[in-house]
């Protein structure tokens, strides 16, 4: 285990965390199907050292955030379904994702947040000299972004930056300057499907070990959006917070995701419900 590595684990996720960590380096991915979706059973510190790993081996490692949203969006497009399925790792985000697995009978250890995520790997490319590079939010979040975690982890060197709202007639040129940057690590933070695409389209070119796709964590670790209290996420409701500080737009898209969810996991429940009990 690389020198301090735990010490971060321990300091981002606790004691328990680190010791998992220990034991998870060099084991493959714990993949399963969730109703035809693939999904990765990794904790938060078996995440951070795939990563960790994936950097100091110079291999590509592509990581995308499951949550209930994405995975509903799967099913009404096909080049997001693909785009999903072809990431190294697909990392469980929504908890209504974990619970609705674990219900399934996947041993899903705990949900493993895209914000946490990349404040965890943030804190380790401080740690480990690592330069990252931020692409995506407007420029002035953007700004907001960098001052936030420059001023956390002062150690910190980014490889570069650019805000998210560009066309796509400037989308070569920005991707490669984003390949000059000769990053180790490259976190986008723009809505799906959009992030995703990019990072398929790209990642091979840029030469960068670990991608992943952020989408709002931008937003919260500038300060522009609260993250929901602890108690709130751990009881499935972050996406009501979110939806509390801006109605309009994610009011209607959590209604309709949250609904045909339900629908499709009552199928599958009672489905599983009458096959038990047919004779």
């Amino acid at each position: 285990m690389p020198d301090g590595y735990k010490d971060i684990v321990v300091r981002a996720c606790g004691p328990a965390a680190a010791s998992a960590m220990s034991n998870s380096l060099g084991r493959a991915p714990r993949r399963h199907d969730f109703l035809g979706v693939p999904i990765d059973c990794l904790t938060f510190a078996e995440t951070i050292a795939a990563a960790d790993r994936a950097i100091e081996s110079r291999q590509s490692l592509r990581l995308v955030c499951l949550n209930v949203a994405k995975f509903i969006g799967m099913r009404k497009s096909a080049e997001l379904d693909q785009d999903v399925r072809s990431s190294n790792i697909i990392s469980i985000d929504g908890r209504g994702v974990v619970w609705a697995a674990r219900l399934l009978g996947i041993a899903v250890p705990e949900r493993v947040a895209g914000v946490d995520l990349m404040e965890g790997m943030i804190q380790l490319c401080a740690a480990k000299r690592y330069r990252p590079y931020l692409l995506g939010a407007r420029p002035d979040v953007l700004q907001n972004l960098i001052t936030n975690i420059r001023h956390r982890f002062p150690g910190l060197e980014l490889a570069g930056s650019h805000h998210g709202y560009f066309g796509p007639d400037q989308e070569r040129e920005i991707m490669a300057a984003v390949k000059c940057s000769r990053a180790d690590c490259l976190f986008v933070g723009m809505p799906t499907p959009r992030k995703e695409r990019l990072l398929v389209r790209y990642h091979d070119d840029l030469g960068i070990p670990f991608t992943m796709g952020v989408g709002g964590s931008f937003d919260v670790l500038a300060g522009k959006i609260l993250r929901a209290p602890r108690f709130v996420q751990d009881v499935g409701l972050e996406w009501l917070f979110r939806t509390m500080q801006e109605p309009v737009r994610l009011g209607p898209r959590y209604l309709m995701t949250n609904a045909a969810f339900a629908r499709i996991m009552v199928k599958t429940l009672a489905s599983k419900f009458l096959s038990g009990i047919a004779p």
